[in-house]
């Protein structure tokens, strides 16, 4: 009787959070999965062959335009996350979409030069870094308390689509047109899908219906108040190694599966599984967080991956381990920003969510950028991925092992407006 009063109680609310809500989802999922965190990242592997055979470029050096991505953003993600608290989502956000869509179509006048490649992907990624998830999650955990997790797991479920779709997308544009106008293509789908949603229907906070919301302030740990807090430290050091062994193999799928005895038509079948299963991973990730304690989630679903690390570097592969591999991968690869984001919110409040979430977003991005750089050199020196998937495998049980520390989460009441 009680768990039944307790369900007609909750419903209410929830259904009022989603009611109010649903605009600012839709728009972040758009704004994400069209941004600068999946797009580059699902592609490179895509437009790899096609460089290297124009270009004369090796693996290792193609990867290195990740690299100088995270590089960019261990710099723009802080500073972008000072600037939503400041101006708010909305605007930045905008204008990111605006500027980044346009500096990617212009990896479509890629010569020769390496140079020129790499600083053509340094202003693509200081542009874009406004579409990063520090801006979008800031205003999707305004909205939302009571599904939280489901809501943030709704909001970046674009990274998933996005990974499903872009690879067979790329092979027809490419097949058809060529290389040149896959980046072309790429380019103009922020700026056509992402960018009039946003302006449309994201907003910072519910200005229309949410009275409270313009005579309150969140609460929560200021950005100073974080760094001191080993929380943070702790939260920022396991980034590291995970984003790293989840976001290394990635990039490099085409060549590994190739290497490890998938045919070519099979293994455009088999990389969409990594999107299908970060859809996958967003949605269940979401419902868990909202349900359980997020640390034991974190460390049941990051840890999963070591199992992929095991088959890939087995070598021999077939369609069954193949699948299962990435599927792991893209499940977990869903859950990761969610548990961020979740983090965020729960340990140290929305006062300064984005500065926070910013700076964290540092590790990731560092240990996502070179990741694919790292897999690449391994490649290219040693033959082979072994080395660096066992690796892989042992960093991601210790990582995910050590969120167990964090605790219980805190809470934060909102303080009063000050005339």
């Amino acid at each position: 009787m009680a768990s039944s009063i307790a369900q007609d109680t909750e419903a209410p609310a929830d259904f009022g959070e989603f009611r109010r809500g649903w605009k600012v989802v839709l728009a972040s999922l758009l704004g994400i999965g069209l941004g600068l965190s999946p797009m580059p990242f699902y592609t490179m592997g895509v437009f790899a062959p096609h460089l290297s055979k124009e270009f004369g470029w090796s693996i290792g050096q193609i990867m290195g335009g990740l690299a100088v991505t995270t590089i960019t953003v261990l710099f723009a993600a802080p500073l972008v996350g000072v600037l939503a608290t400041r101006i708010g989502v909305r605007r930045v956000a905008l204008a990111s979409m605006l500027l980044f869509g346009l500096a990617f179509m212009t990896m479509a006048l890629s010569t020769s030069s390496l140079t020129q490649f790499y600083v053509t992907w340094a202003i693509i990624a200081l542009v874009g870094a406004g579409t990063l998830p520090i801006t979008f999650t800031r205003a999707v955990n305004h909205w939302f308390d009571r599904r939280k997790g489901l809501a943030l797991g709704l909001s970046l479920m674009g990274t998933g689509l996005f990974a499903m779709i872009c690879k067979p997308f790329l092979a027809i544009i490419i097949a058809d047109h060529g290389w040149r106008a896959g980046y072309l293509a790429l380019g103009a789908l922020p700026l056509l899908i992402a960018l009039p949603t946003a302006y449309l229907l994201l907003h910072d906070t519910d200005d229309h219906e949410d009275a409270a919301v313009r005579t309150t302030t969140p609460g929560g740990l200021t950005m100073r108040e974080a760094l001191r807090d080993w929380r943070f430290w702790l939260i920022a050091i396991a980034l590291l190694p995970i984003s790293f062994a989840l976001g290394g193999p990635v990039p490099n799928l085409e060549t590994m599966l190739s290497e490890g005895g998938i045919d070519a038509g099979s293994v455009v079948a088999l990389t969409p599984l990594i999107g299908l299963f970060a859809l996958i991973g967003r949605l269940v990730g979401g419902w868990l967080l909202d349900r359980f304690w997020a640390p034991a989630v974190a460390f049941v679903i990051l840890s999963l991956p070591a199992l992929s690390c095991w088959l890939l570097a087995g070598g021999g592969l077939d369609m069954t381990t193949a699948a299962i591999a990435l599927s792991l991968v893209g499940f977990a690869l869903g859950v990761e920003y969610d548990v961020v984001a979740f983090f965020v919110a729960r340990y140290f409040g929305l006062r300064s969510y984005s500065a926070i979430y910013g700076a964290l977003y540092v590790s990731f991005a560092l240990g996502g950028g070179i990741g694919p750089l790292v897999f690449g050199w391994a490649h290219d020196r040693q033959g082979s991925y072994d080395a660096v998937l066992m690796g892989s495998l042992v960093v991601l049980v210790i990582a995910s092992a050590s969120l167990l520390l964090l605790g219980r989460y805190r809470s934060y009441a909102e303080e009063a407006i000050r005339p």
